[in-house]
């Protein structure tokens, strides 16, 4: 079954994985990923999740790998292309940045805690920063704190880190301040 979705894939135009396949969803650690041109050196340890226009590189621990974006309890961050990004400001409008990506209308819940809700304050940094050789992404940081759903008590502050490239239609987003991740970015490949 696997097989066919990836050949249904590649026959619809999507790009695939370039690390090997496994038996599960999951792709092999160290390798690469290219998506809507940019390839990305995957390090050994991070596994990488493909879900149409969207890719979930996971990090470090996660309970559920193949869950969606608003997953708590996993350490990843996501690439998105044009579909998400077409509604990336609460589910209806498009994302452009001058808000934080958050592709629903309801409270989600926090990265660290399933108890908890999230909810975004100002930019921390605004600024452009490197995806790979002649590529510069509109680079935003937001202030985000968890707060209980019982409660609105804060039980959590976070940072939602974003790496816009709109030529390209590409969105990076980090809630778990993975120090390796710019340095991914920044030495991306593209073609």
């Amino acid at each position: 079954m696997r097989k066919i979705i990836i050949a249904l894939a590649a026959l619809a135009g999507a790009t695939v994985l370039t690390v090997p396949q496994t038996s599960q969803a999951s792709q092999a650690a160290s390798g690469s990923v290219t998506f809507r041109g940019m390839t990305l050196t995957i390090p050994s340890g991070w596994r990488v999740h493909r879900d149409t226009d969207r890719i979930k590189v996971i990090t470090g621990r996660c309970a559920k790998p193949t869950a969606g974006y608003f997953t708590p309890k996993c350490e990843a961050f996501w690439i998105f292309g044009p579909k998400s990004i077409k509604r990336g400001q609460e589910g209806f409008s498009p994302y452009t940045g001058k808000q934080p990506f958050y592709p629903a209308s309801d409270v989600q819940r926090c990265p660290f805690d399933a108890r908890s809700g999230q909810s975004f304050g100002t930019a921390y940094s605004r600024g452009s920063r490197p995806v790979g050789r002649g590529h510069t992404a509109a680079f935003t940081g937001w202030k985000g704190q968890c707060l209980r759903y019982d409660n609105n008590k804060r039980t959590a502050t976070f940072h939602q880190r974003e790496w816009y490239l709109p030529t390209s239609k590409i969105l990076v987003v980090d809630v778990w301040d993975n120090p390796r991740l710019a340095g991914v970015l920044a030495k991306a490949t593209w073609n």
